[in-house]
């Protein structure tokens, strides 16, 4: 059995990427899991459902839209009656370019911080009330080495993570008091399918990001899995308001 039997989990942007292996690891230890995204997420679950064994459905959902969010919250309230873990993942980052601050367009500002924050606030926000209920829960907010030391040419992604990591430390202090955990995975560059489909980002950033960590090796998505099982089970029930980062060295929190 394993650690996350009878438990009801979503993944946001759960379609592809990190998101999918966070899915698949969630299934195989035994949850319910609800992959979130704009596309193809049925097609993941179905996928992660046949190799798991375990319950897995797709559900098609803008992060950034309040309407969406809220009717998928209410699906998997009416199929599962629970939700216990939640993993913020959804954001917009491989297919931006790297590009100088001036020539970011407004549009695709707001854009960003439309996914990459306001997401995870409404997911919170409709989410948060499930577990507040059964004075259990975990919320896991995805975000990235780069709010710690900087990135250059990538001002909006940036910008939005280190507001992932504020929201963390903020809301933690709030749902605390119904015993609900909250708490920020760090990755750093990370070779998910994502982002190897997106050779520029490689290009940009991998040779230097591996010189900079303890460990010189290039991050896969497996190496998170451990820390995301950790975040979102028992095991981490006295562990909240925290940034866990894996990658290799490359910053120190």
């Amino acid at each position: 059995m394993g650690k996350l039997h009878d438990r009801t989990a979503i993944v946001t942007g759960g379609a592809h990427g990190l998101g999918r292996q966070f899915a698949a690891a969630l299934s195989r230890e035994g949850a319910t899991v609800a992959i979130l995204d704009v596309a193809d997420s049925d097609a993941a679950a179905a996928d992660i459902s046949s190799k798991e064994g375990n319950d897995c459905f797709g559900l098609t959902v803008d992060v950034s839209n309040e309407a969406s969010v809220k009717s998928a919250i209410a699906a998997i309230l009416g199929r599962t009656g629970r939700i216990d873990i939640l993993i913020n993942n959804a954001a917009v980052f491989s297919t931006l370019p790297p590009v100088g601050f001036a020539d970011i367009e407004v549009a695709l500002w707001d854009r960003v911080m439309a996914v990459n924050l306001r997401g995870p606030f409404l997911m919170v926000k409709h989410a948060a009330p499930a577990m507040i209920a059964r004075k259990q829960g975990k919320i896991v907010n995805i975000a990235s080495g780069t709010a710690y030391k900087g990135m250059p040419l990538m001002l909006h992604y940036v910008t939005s993570k280190g507001g992932v990591v504020a929201f963390t430390r903020a809301l933690s202090r709030e749902l605390g008091a119904h015993n609900i955990c909250v708490n920020t995975l760090a990755p750093g560059l990370t070779l998910s399918d994502s982002i190897m489909a997106n050779l520029e980002h490689i290009a940009f950033a991998r040779d230097r990001v591996v010189a900079s960590r303890a460990i010189q090796r290039d991050g896969h998505p497996e190496d998170l899995l451990g820390a995301l099982i950790f975040l979102a089970s028992s095991d981490s029930d006295f562990v909240t308001g925290q940034t866990i980062a894996v990658d290799g060295g490359s910053i120190n929190t």
